[in-house]
């Protein structure tokens, strides 16, 4: 009885090892990627943060501190 299983055994460890190295032969060979370019997408306005600053100063003049005006109203 004995020998069945450690034959088995031995057939799963000899096949457990053929897929690690064959997975790991797969992997070095395959050629690196080179890393893509990364490109940033403008705010959906178009105005950078000093010219939306400007704006919300000059357009909150006279309204209450609330809500897009906070902080920049006077």
């Amino acid at each position: 009885m004995p020998f069945p299983v450690s034959l088995a055994t031995a057939l799963m460890a000899a096949l457990l090892m053929a897929l690690s190295l064959s997975a790991t032969a797969a992997e070095k060979e395959a050629p690196k990627k080179k890393p893509s370019r990364v490109t940033f997408v403008k705010s959906g306005s178009g105005e950078t943060a000093s010219e939306r600053e400007r704006r919300l100063i000059r357009e909150c003049r006279g309204r209450p501190d609330a809500g897009a005006c906070l902080g920049y109203a006077r």
